[in-house]
């Protein structure tokens, strides 16, 4: 047995050395009752003196499960991504499920016929739809019909609490216009990702209810759309900041495109935050690296997909009670750094008025 060790063992060895079926060593494993106690035992010695550490395909013989949970997304942000995996791979490595990725294209007119292929071909037992592709009410459809379980990822609630986890992106964007208009700004400039995704909308329209509230109106050639990369952000700051009237705070959607604002206020000689105020969204691990620091809005990326997958197991599970109860919504929270700060022209204007009433009296 001790060339067996040298080795990674697999199932047919256990089920060779203990003088059983493959099938009866995935019940084992599984801890099925049908298995006699004697049997059980025996399969269990080999196991551990093998040292067989059971793989998904092995678990998913003795049952109609493969063990194995779908991710499909069409997002250009690898930050996103990596967040959202590890939340998932979380609660995957806890109860021995395993992960299978499937880029797409959310515009392409094959996507619902590709997503659906790509679940076939895999055995998939669930999967899991990041936005913009958990926006496709088509495929989410096309889900529910083929009795797949699924959960979508979005910033506004697109389905039942079972299938679904939403990031507040508007109430979260809401608070960052809050945080700069209490800041003195009033020349405020926004740039939005793609307006045909939710979460670009909800965004623009949280961050414009929010300063409306301050009586702050951003006007229509202060808001650019980019395509929430770092090469679009660039491009859009250098609209905004070669202006004869600029900013004097700039909103991106995301961090990346933050980046790009700052790149360009480097390139400019403007200083940031003593001229221009840069903040950003999601608060992924370049937020913090930049310099300075960006000012942003964390989503919770990796809680949104550890929740997911709770939701998503559950389903699979037939718990679908439990899968209700899981939290379908989490609040993204502002995180001020060094990116931002008080608006140098109110504070003058201030200083101002209160030279002037300090004289009246």
């Amino acid at each position: 047995m001790s060339n067996l060790m040298q080795k990674q063992s697999t199932i047919n060895d256990v089920a060779r050395i203990a003088g059983v079926s493959k099938r009866t060593v995935s019940r084992v494993i599984n801890g099925s009752l049908s298995v006699g106690e004697s049997t059980r035992l025996k399969v269990e010695k080999v196991i551990n003196e093998l040292k067989y550490a059971p793989n998904a395909q092995a678990r998913g013989l003795a049952s109609s499960r493969s063990y194995l949970l779908g991710l499909i997304y069409d997002n250009p942000d690898a930050l996103y991504l990596d967040d959202v995996q590890r939340g998932v791979l979380e609660v995957c490595s806890t109860l021995g499920y395993e992960l299978v990725v499937h880029p797409c294209r959310y515009q392409s007119e094959t996507l619902v016929n590709d997503c659906l292929r790509f679940m076939r071909r895999s055995k998939l037992d669930g999967v899991i739809v990041l936005p913009p592709v958990s926006e496709s009410e088509t495929l989410a459809s096309a889900l529910k019909e083929s009795g797949s379980p699924y959960v979508r990822l979005s910033s506004v609630a697109l389905d039942s609490q079972e299938h679904i986890v939403v990031s507040d992106d508007r109430a979260a964007a809401a608070e960052m216009a809050r945080y700069f208009a209490q800041l003195g700004h009033e020349k405020i400039a926004f740039i939005s990702g793609p307006q045909r995704y939710k979460s670009s909308t909800e965004r623009m329209e949280g961050f414009q209810l929010g300063l409306s509230a301050y009586g702050v109106k951003i006007p229509p050639q202060m808001i650019l759309e980019g395509n929430n990369s770092f090469e679009t952000g660039i491009e859009c700051a250098r609209q905004l900041l070669q202006r004869d009237e600029r900013p004097t705070a700039i909103f991106a959607n995301n961090d990346q495109m933050a980046a790009g604002v700052l790149k360009v206020a480097y390139s400019l000689g403007i200083k940031v935050p003593d001229e221009l105020s840069v903040a950003g969204f999601d608060d992924n691990m370049l937020a913090s690296r930049v310099t300075p620091a960006l000012t942003t809005i964390r989503r919770p990326v990796r809680q949104m997909a550890l929740l997911a997958t709770t939701k998503m197991i559950m389903s699979i599970e037939q718990n679908h009670k439990a899968a209700l109860n899981v939290a379908a919504k989490v609040a993204p929270t502002l995180v001020v750094r060094e990116s931002t700060g008080p608006c140098k022209t109110a504070v003058v204007a201030n200083n101002a008025a209160a030279l002037v009433a300090g004289r009246r009296s």
